[in-house]
């Protein structure tokens, strides 16, 4: 009979440390050639069980991968060495990477597990103050809603903002990732670093890199996440018989009565509070699974997400679900090829905020949503003061539906060559496309309503071609050169199509059934297209690592501009002096890294119109001998010599560590110029065109940023903390003929008038409107007559308020000791104002039936009460734009507070388990303003655009919340 040899089993112990005796925490233990392994835990030490002469492969990020045999052994203790080389860390920038120590540009970096610590699903929410030069800023709480983002602040005009997002080597959407999908990020800030992207790197770069596939065993990681949101705080509005008493007087002082009766008043109570019926406890589930693994010839990470938000406004969700694969395989010594792709589809109820907010804080608190037959109340005609604008918030939600959906796919796939070991050739290819469909549906039973349905479909695609050569070599030790060349090209369609109707007979088909509707409307469509073709070059030096210099060159081609001018032509350079590594620092002990930068460099803008250059008509419909026709009209002139938009930027910046890189601190101050700003001017009618456009003039942006990092406990108790802080001032330096830009004119009836404008030495999108100078002896607002002239009108406006920021900043603590961790992140904006057009309409037009805050009952002038806050009650309009409405917007917000607990697996003898963690978290639960609104943080009105800023008009408030999560790794 045959035998049977079984292997037999041992368990080894030990404990890592570091060369200074400190217990490594998630070191990874391995048996080679076998999927066993295990990890350190909080004290360093780990258990294992292993085979008979078995070989441990120890590694951990930052120190020497090491392979033991452990013949007889039944005890391990080891003394990780630090890996110089993996230490300096490699930053992403343009079509390459760097090591940090050899950067000549302004990059910040922000690695995962800061991004992971807020419960978000917006890339641009977790940097938010974490980065010096970078102000991100919430336009609207509602889920899935974009952030307004501004890199060393604002440089056109008419053209976006916003910088330009490169995910995986290409342009795409930040909002198809998931933060747990993601490896790193950096911010390319100064033009040295962003001349590489030429005509798309003037608003700055953000460099998402996904999780990448590494060699080793399978890896399976875990996050989910449950969180409860609920408005931050509510309105201090008159309550029913405060309302009754308020109208009374009104009504005593227009009409000569009071309209309602002491039974009236005592029936009341405290009647219906609107906003109670619009806000809701919002619950959040957020999880992801990612699985990595691979051997020496290929490698890969896959990971898929789900991320559900209700708002805390009622029929306001938002659903994404996030699948994302990165496969790299060695076909050979000299070829490789890699394999990108993120797929996403989102659903999201949307609401008309705006109309939602302002009839539940405006409504008559006298009566509630329903009748008594059980129909929807009307709000309008209740009194004869009521309001005629204001919808019946229920009505809403239940009758009216307005769901988005989309689909967004970006892959690429990329083939690179060595032919040699110093030189690479890499050509990359990138298809990113983009569904989404829009349906709106009004249900019959909507007051006055007999049933109304669109649907609006678009489709975008881009294609991106990459080809890539990059050459290094280091010669003699000393000198040390990189250089790359590329040629890239890109391509971008988007078609929309739009159909609607009215008059239903039942909502049984909703809005999948246009063509059963009585009206149909006129449908509408629209082709837009582009192209940029792109080379470029880049070159490294280095010698010895001390003396680093950086040049590049970028021209690109755009469609967008007209002919003689559809290229432009971007350089930049700069150099670093790492004096630190100079012998006359050696007896400086404490300065243990310093570097000096410099660097200048253009960028251009193509984030215009594509058409903007164009000669543009417009249609339309006209009526002749009993038949419609359809005519076309010139609308906007080219004009012959339009240029490209140009910034130029100097940047002067030092990096500096102290006590073995324990302290770390990096300063840069930059200048900032652009030049020939296009935007539309107006032309005479009699011309036979409207407008034209121009390039109109130039704006300056200059300032510092500074950031300090610092490791200040690394015993038993860890403790760590980083801070920022940006100062931004920019100025309009030129503009056409020396004429002012008006900006949006708002009709909000008790003032109908611009707010923001543009002018020649004035910061960007400034306040301008007429100066109060209290009441006269009726209570009606007195306006400061500065021109001198015996009345009020625009020429007595003045300059009364600015939306920019003195500065911005941010700061993050993370505690330690033991098992346990705490952490919290403060963020905050000082020296802005904020433009309250909401607190207009809410206490200027109690005119009109309007709701409004207790403090306009208790605080408004009377001939017993001349030093008031508002105006006296009656029908007279005495409100224009002016400087009783802007407020202070200054805030400092704790963004994010979080208690977590690691979990002992070793101790607890769970094996399959690497490591865990749960943890409880709360998100802006402390603002300290003095901003009366929901929140400081808005720009409703604004939006992306330059010049419409500062501005709150009902803006979806930001949430609170309370989150609870687990992270595991298998």
């Amino acid at each position: 009979m045959g035998s049977v040899q079984q292997s037999t089993k041992k368990t080894i112990t030990g404990k890592i440390t570091d060369s200074k005796d400190e217990p490594v925490i998630g070191v990874n233990i391995l048996e080679k050639g076998t999927a066993n392994g295990t990890i350190t835990d909080t004290d360093g030490n780990f258990s294992l069980n292993v085979s008979d002469n078995a070989v441990l492969i120890v590694s951990y990020i930052g120190y020497t991968t090491v392979e033991i045999k452990l013949g007889n052994q039944r005890t391990l203790n080891l003394v990780l060495k630090e890996d110089t080389e993996t230490l300096d860390e490699v930053v992403v920038i343009g079509y390459g990477t760097v090591k940090k120590s050899d950067l000549t540009g302004s990059v910040s970096s922000v690695k995962s597990n800061v991004i992971m610590d807020l419960p978000t699903n917006n890339i641009s929410q977790a940097l938010q103050g974490r980065i010096p030069g970078v102000q991100i800023q919430q336009n609207s709480g509602a889920p899935g809603a974009n952030m307004q983002i501004r890199i060393r602040g604002t440089n056109s005009i008419s053209g976006d903002n916003e910088p330009l997002w490169i995910i995986n080597g290409f342009p795409g959407d930040q909002s198809m990732i998931n933060s747990s999908d993601i490896e790193s990020v950096e911010v390319l800030k100064d033009a040295s670093a962003t001349a590489i992207y030429g005509s798309r790197g003037a608003n700055g770069v953000i460099i998402v890199t996904t999780k990448q596939a590494k060699e080793g065993r399978v890896s399976i990681d875990y996050e989910g996440s449950y969180s409860v949101q609920t408005v931050r705080k509510k309105m201090e509005l008159m309550d029913a018989t405060e309302y009754a008493n308020f109208y009374n007087l009104f009504w005593e002082n227009t009409k000569g009565e009071k309209y309602f009766s002491p039974n009236d008043i005592a029936s009341f109570g405290r009647g219906t509070d609107w906003q109670d019926l619009i806000f809701r406890s919002a619950p959040v589930q957020n999880y992801s699974l990612t699985v990595n693994g691979g051997n020496e010839k290929t490698q890969f990470s896959v990971g898929t997400s789900f991320y559900d938000q209700e708002g805390i406004i009622k029929n306001n969700d938002y659903q994404r679900i996030v699948l994302r694969a990165n496969i790299n395989h060695e076909i050979n010594k000299k070829f490789s090829i890699s394999y990108n792709s993120i797929l996403s589809r989102t659903v999201q109820s949307l609401t008309d905020e705006e109309n939602i907010l302002l009839s539940a804080l405006s409504a008559t608190p006298t009566v509630g949503p329903y009748m008594e037959d059980g129909q929807y109340r009307l709000l309008n005609g209740i009194y004869p003061f009521s309001p005629d604008n204001l919808i019946n918030p229920i009505a809403y939600f239940n009758e009216i539906s307005k769901k988005q959906v989309g689909n967004k796919v970006m892959a690429n796939i990329a083939l690179t060559y060595k032919p040699i070991d110093d030189l690479s050739i890499k050509i990359s290819g990138n298809v990113s496309n983009t569904d989404t469909r829009l349906d709106n549906y009004i249900g019959v039973e909507y007051p006055n309503s007999s049933g109304a349905a669109g649907v609006s479909t678009n489709n975008s695609l881009t294609i991106n071609s990459d080809n890539i050569v990059t050459y290094h070599k280091t010669i003699d030790k000393d000198h040390s050169i990189t250089a790359t060349g590329a040629f890239t090209y890109e391509k971008y369609t988007r078609k929309s199509l739009g159909a609607s109707g009215a008059g239903f007979l039942s909502d049984a088909a909703s809005s999948y059934d246009l063509g059963s509707a009585t009206i149909i409307h006129t449908p509408s469509s629209s082709y837009t297209d582009w192209t940029l073709l792109s080379w470029l070059g880049r070159f490294n030096y280095s010698y010895k690592g001390k003396y680093l210099a950086t040049a590049s060159f970028r021209t690109d081609g755009s469609s967008r501009y007209s002919k003689g001018n559809k290229w432009g032509y971007f350089p930049s350079g700069a150099l670093a002096w790492r004096f630190s590594e100079e012998d006359f620092m050696k007896t400086l002990s404490f300065i243990s890294n310093g570097k000096l930068r410099i660097g200048y460099g253009q960028t251009g803008s193509t984030a215009i119109n594509p058409y903007y250059t164009l000669d543009m008509l417009f249609s339309g419909k006209v009526s002749f001998d009993d038949a419609l026709y359809t005519y076309y009209a010139p609308g906007t002139r080219l004009s012959s010599d339009l240029k490209w938009e140009t910034t130029s930027q100097t940047d002067i910046g030092l990096d500096i560590g102290f006590f073995g890189n324990r302290l770390r601190l990096t300063a840069d101050y930059y200048l900032k110029n652009t030049r020939d700003l296009l935007n539309t001017v107006q032309l005479p009618a009699s011309l036979g065109y409207t407008t034209t456009v121009k390039n109109i003039g130039k704006i300056r942006n200059r300032g510092f940023e500074f950031q300090m990092d610092a490791d200040i406990l690394n015993k038993d108790f860890k403790w760590s903390a980083s801070a920022n802080i940006s100062f931004n001032r920019n100025k309009v330096v030129k503009l056409y003929e020396g004429q002012d830009v008006q900006g949006t004119t708002y009709n909000l009836i008790v003032a109908n008038d611009y707010v923001n404008l543009l002018r020649e030495g004035l910061p960007m999108s400034i306040f301008y409107g007429y100066q109060t100078d209290g009441f006269d002896e009726k209570g009606h607002f007195v306006y400061k007559d500065n021109h001198k002239d015996g009345s009020i009108s625009e020429d007595d406006k003045t300059i009364i308020g600015d939306p920019n920021p003195d500065f911005i900043y941010g700061l993050t603590s993370t505690m330690s000791w033991k098992n346990f961790e705490l952490s919290f992140f403060i963020q905050g904006s000082q020296g802005n104002d904020i433009y309250g057009f909401s607190m207009i309409t809410q206490n200027y037009k109690t005119y009109l039936g309007y709701n409004a805050l207790k403090e306009v009952f208790y605080n408004h002038w009377a001939p017993d009460h001349t030093k008031a806050k508002y105006p006296a009650v009656d029908n007279v309009i005495s409100t224009k734009m002016a400087d009783n409405f802007i407020y202070n917007g200054s805030y400092l917000r704790l963004k994010n507070i979080k208690l977590a607990y690691n979990l002992p697996t070793n101790k607890l003898g769970i094996n399959w388990l690497k490591w865990g963690q749960v943890y409880i978290s709360g998100q802006n639960l402390l603002t300290i303003t003095k901003y009366p609104w929901w929140d400081p943080e808005v720009n409703s009105k604004g939006g992306g655009a330059s010049l419409n800023q500062g501005i709150d008009y009902y803006s979806y408030p930001t949430a609170k919340g309370f989150t609870v999560g687990v992270k595991l790794s298998f």
